[in-house]
Order: structure tokens, then sequence, then C-alpha cells
């Protein structure tokens, strides 16, 4: 299992408005392929609801209200996600992680959650996950 970092959602789905570059191109293709092999079964993920939050609440700008309902119901649906709900206090250890990690809340969050599930790698595009310990993130960032 595989933390699924909501930025996957967001390089896979979000329509931009300006020319992307090779590796944003790349990047965009790698995402749509980790949503294929979860959504196929080939990959088990582990998301929060928190996550699952931020996903909407950036493809709400670009996206079909109901293509974005679709989109987060099938997720929902998937057997092979499991959705982490969360507690006030696991949010609190999430946010002083942050603090030592020096981590946006929500990035320590996925850290807390996949730690608290014996979950080592994490899909996503962010780099700061690069530097903590113990975490392995795919993809690696693509060749320029």
């Amino acid at each position: 299992m595989k933390f699924l970092d909501a930025n996957v959602f967001i390089y896979a789905y979000y329509k931009p408005k300006k020319q992307l570059t090779d590796k944003e191109k790349q990047m965009k293709e790698q995402a749509k392929k980790i949503i294929t092999d979860i959504s196929q079964g080939k990959e088990k993920a582990l998301i929060t609801v928190v996550h699952l939050a931020e996903i909407v609440n950036i493809l709400k700008h670009g996206m079909p209200p109901k293509k974005l309902t679709e989109v987060i119901r099938g997720i929902l649906m998937l057997e092979n996600i499991k959705v982490q709900s969360l507690t006030k206090e696991a949010y609190f250890v999430a946010n002083e992680l942050g603090d030592d990690l020096k981590l946006e809340a929500n990035d320590a969050l996925a850290i807390e959650t996949m730690r608290s599930n014996n979950v080592t790698e994490i899909f996503s595009f962010d780099k700061d996950f690069d530097h903590i310990e113990g975490i392995t993130r795919i993809p690696n960032s693509p060749k320029t």
C-alpha cells in the first residue's frame, strides 16, 4: 500500500490555462498512470479525508461539478483505497510533526498517517517528501 497525495489528482485532471513544459507533460502522464493503476486494482492506496477535500477544493475550479463528483465517488468506491478518517487529536499531532519537519500541516498529516499505517511509499510530486527519513516518493522527479 502507498499513500496517495492529492497533487497526483491535480496533475492528472487539472486543465492548465498555459502551455505545459515537457517536464509538466511528463508529470501529468505519470499522474494519469498512477490513477489508472489504482483504478484497475494494480495498486493499493491510502488517503485521508483531508486530502480528498484538497482534491475537491482545487479541482472545483477547473472541472465541472458532475465530473468532480464522479471522480470523488470513484475513489470512495474502490476497494483497494483505504480512506482514513481523522480526529481533532490526530490532526493536532500532525500539525506538531509539521513544525518538527518544517512541512505544512497536510503534508505532515500524510507522514503521520503513513507511519500509523506502516506505509513507507507515497505517490506524490511534492519534493518535500524526499527529505523525510523512511519515506520513498514515487515517482521520482522526471528528467528535464
